[in-house]
């Protein structure tokens, strides 16, 4: 076992950038960030890296094939050695969490719950298991507006709208891209089920439907400048999705771009709704 495998395994970049957006959640139901805001973005950050960790151990059969120079299948952490590792993580996170708010603790709870849930069998459950990943992060702003309150969270819903749905889209097509992998290991996913082909259509219905709750008059972040700014996201996340239409086969969805297409798109949704907030 190596100290770089043990952060590796995390996925830090992906644990940081959503202990970020925890904090951006907050922002943007307040206009305003606040030291003990801080501890949003600890509790996030540790308790996705202990869902990153928990995933890795139940997918190592899957990752021999996709990922094979994962820590777990290239042999430089035990899944025994992972599995405590993921309970020291989750437990750091839920410990930090009992210094915010009974409604933060609450989430933390529910979504370390569902992560857990998410690595053992609603990953290879069809639809279910996308369901979870984008409740998951559109929860994180949730999570952040809840630290002022239920007007906090409240706050929030549109972003967390818009981030369910266009999250819903992009691992869908992730799922058509890792169809010969997923089912080398067992896995059974919704491309394999409907065909790639009629995923695409899936996709791009949710991604419509995302930039439909974009527009809608809900928030005090709704204005001009949002409006203006959004429309432009919502052209990205279109195009995005729209490039999982034509696709027939993994490799053309894995060659179209899209999913890292509607990454940015989401990302650019997060900056709008955060300047939108403050200006």
């Amino acid at each position: 076992m190596s100290a770089s495998a043990f952060v590796r395994i995390t996925r830090p970049h992906n644990a940081v950038v959503a202990g970020l957006t925890a904090l951006v959640g907050y922002l943007i139901a307040t206009g305003t960030l606040t030291p003990p805001s801080l501890l949003l973005a600890v509790v996030v950050a540790l308790i996705t890296a202990g869902g990153n960790v928990i995933n890795d151990v139940y997918d190592v059969e899957i990752d021999r094939i996709n990922r094979p120079k994962r820590p777990i299948p290239a042999g430089e952490i035990s899944p025994a050695g992972a599995k405590a590792y993921t309970a020291a993580l989750f437990a750091g996170g839920l410990l930090v969490a009992t210094l915010t708010t009974p409604l933060c603790l609450a989430f933390a709870l529910a979504n370390s719950v569902v992560l857990i849930a998410y690595a053992v069998r609603l990953k290879r459950t069809p639809l279910l298991g996308n369901m979870a990943v984008a409740y998951l992060t559109a929860s994180v702003f949730l999570f952040g507006g809840a630290f002022a309150g239920i007007e906090g969270l409240v706050q929030n819903l549109s972003l967390a709208a818009i981030t369910f749905l266009a999250t819903i889209a992009r691992e869908i097509l992730k799922d058509a891209e890792d169809v010969d992998g997923d089912a080398a290991g067992g896995a059974r996913t919704l491309p394999m089920i409907i065909g790639i082909r009629r995923t695409g259509m899936l996709a791009f219905a949710c991604a419509c439907a995302a930039v439909l709750v974009s527009i809608l008059p809900f928030g005090d972040w709704w204005g001009l400048f949002y409006l203006a700014a959004i429309a432009v996201v919502d052209i990205v996340i279109l195009v995005g999705a729209s490039r999982g239409l034509r696709c027939t086969t993994s490799d053309c969805v894995r060659e179209s771009g899209a999913t890292s297409i509607l990454r940015i798109g989401m990302f650019a949704a997060l900056a709008v709704f955060a300047v939108a907030a403050v200006i």
